[in-house]
């Protein structure tokens, strides 16, 4: 009779730690999860303990849509679907399906990852999309790679990003931000469906970062669009103190949107996590992307042909 007891697995799943000069990183496999990651020991990004359930969607990988589907219904090449609404609060379907999926190693090194999990097809999304993404560090910082294969015998809609909480030393009201974008989508203030896209310069304080300034006391929980590239096609938002010490993240064309969230929860001060990091989402399609004949304005749907593939990046790096 065998007495020893299986392993006892944390609850947000399998640790990967990776690491590679100053950096190190762990990965959660349940929503392939960026844990935490730090540079000299200083945290990048929001971290949390490994044996709980993952707060929210804290670092998680997002997919086969980010942000929100409106009512949980859109209409795709001539057919309607509904999914289940995962944000009862509010009535939405909220960041994809692939959250709370078991990612399983595909290859593993000291200083990189790959985990791999298969959206089987399913009531609102009948498709089977394999999903394999990449955590690798290097002297540039933590880079993330999400491929996305489409197994079915169908055209099939998508869209990715991932959902870090960026930190920089100090609190969030007094760090210095930079978001060079030109457009927010403007949402209803109680359920976030999208309403039109505007000048940030509309409500200047509120949303204009295209150089940098603080924070201060603005919530934010919006997309932002038309963004400025430098000459390589690359975005980069940055959130400092007064020093320059933070954390930056970096995309390229293949996400022309980005979420930003200033963290603020409905208790207030006193809700954990409330305004603990700042989110910023680079995004591969805007939020509501299901819905795209529904807007004047292009949402970035990706449509992956049967047995292509979508691949998307992005690099969360130490700034000092």
């Amino acid at each position: 009779m065998n007495d020893e007891s299986p392993a006892v697995i944390p609850a947000s799943g399998t640790q990967y730690t990776i690491t590679a000069g100053d950096y190190e990183a762990t990965i959660a496999s349940v929503g392939a999860t960026l844990r935490s990651l730090t540079y000299r020991g200083r945290d990048l990004v929001v971290p949390f303990e490994p044996d709980i359930v993952r707060p929210s969607f804290r670092g998680a990988t997002l997919a086969p849509w980010p942000n929100r589907i409106v009512d949980g219904g859109y209409v795709f090449r001539g057919r309607s679907y509904e999914v289940a609404l995962t944000e009862p609060g509010r009535g939405q379907a909220l960041h994809g399906l692939a959250s709370w999926l078991d990612f399983a190693p595909v290859e593993t090194a000291e200083s990189w990852v790959t985990l791999g999990a298969t959206i089987e097809p399913q009531q609102g999304y009948p498709w089977r999309i394999r999903v394999e993404t990449t955590f690798a560090i290097g002297a540039d910082g933590l880079t993330q790679r999400v491929k996305a294969t489409n197994l079915s015998r169908d055209f099939a809609p998508w869209g990715t990003g991932p959902h870090p909480y960026l930190l920089a030393p100090g609190t969030l009201d007094d760090w210095i931000f930079t978001l060079p974008a030109s457009q927010v989508l403007t949402v209803t203030p109680d359920r976030l469906s999208p309403v039109g896209l505007q000048s940030v310069t509309a409500d200047a304080e509120r949303f204009d970062f295209r150089e940098p300034r603080t924070l201060g006391a603005v919530m934010i929980d919006h997309a932002y669009t038309d963004l400025v590239r430098d000459r390589d096609g690359l975005v980069t938002v940055r959130v400092t103190d007064a020093q320059g010490e933070g954390t930056s993240i970096t995309w390229d064309a293949r996400c022309p949107w980005v979420q930003i969230h200033t963290a603020d929860r409905p208790g207030g001060p006193a809700a954990p996590g409330h305004r603990a990091g700042l989110a910023v989402e680079p995004m591969t399609c805007a939020p509501d992307a299901f819905n795209d004949e529904s807007y004047p304005f292009d949402t970035g749907l990706a449509v992956i042909a049967p047995g292509d593939a979508h691949k998307a990046s992005w690099r969360i790096a130490a700034l000092s």
